[in-house]
């Protein structure tokens, strides 16, 4: 099974930010500082009680990394049933080919798995309702969503989505 494989071969976040050069890994860290979840979020998360397995596809210059694979490591810490395995994205177009998002591959790609690695659904580079600006093509709402986007604020967002992945809610981006 290739998601497996994948899984066992990745990293985990501290590898990751080790290997990550000194201002990337900073970034890394002050976004998982930063990341706090409310009441509504954190409830969703203690309910959970399956094992959750994600291959994130993440690299440390992103800036899209940046903001969502924190909130991924900071929902793992919470919950010991979340484990996750990264991994770059060089080396692994070919398999990327079947989540691309406008035309390419993209980091961060999260794959969310149940115990037995049978994919739940994935998220691709950004928040849906950001995907979603985006089609209405209004170039405002697109420059002031991808900078709060990439200023942190949209961390219950990206929670959500991926707890309505995980719950089964939501089959996220193929």
């Amino acid at each position: 099974m290739q998601l497996k494989s994948l899984f066992e071969s990745g990293s985990d976040f501290n590898v990751f930010l080790e290997k990550a050069e000194a201002k990337d890994r900073e970034k890394f860290e002050v976004f998982y500082k930063n990341t706090v979840f409310s009441e509504k979020i954190l409830e969703r998360l203690s309910t959970l009680k399956k094992k959750i397995k994600v291959l994130v596809f993440s690299e440390p210059w992103c800036p899209d990394c940046v903001v969502s694979l924190p909130v991924l490591a900071k929902m793992a810490e919470l919950n010991n049933l979340i484990e996750f395995a990264i991994l770059p994205r060089e080396g692994h177009e070919d398999f990327l080919e079947r989540y691309k998002y406008d035309g390419k591959p993209r980091v961060p790609t999260f794959i969310f798995m149940n115990e037995d690695f049978e994919e739940l659904g994935a998220f691709v580079e950004i928040p849906s309702f950001i995907k979603e600006i985006y089609k209405k093509g209004y170039q405002p709402d697109i420059i002031v969503a991808r900078r709060n986007y990439r200023q942190g604020k949209y961390t219950e967002e990206i929670a959500s989505e991926f707890l309505d992945i995980m719950e089964g809610k939501l089959m996220g981006e193929k």
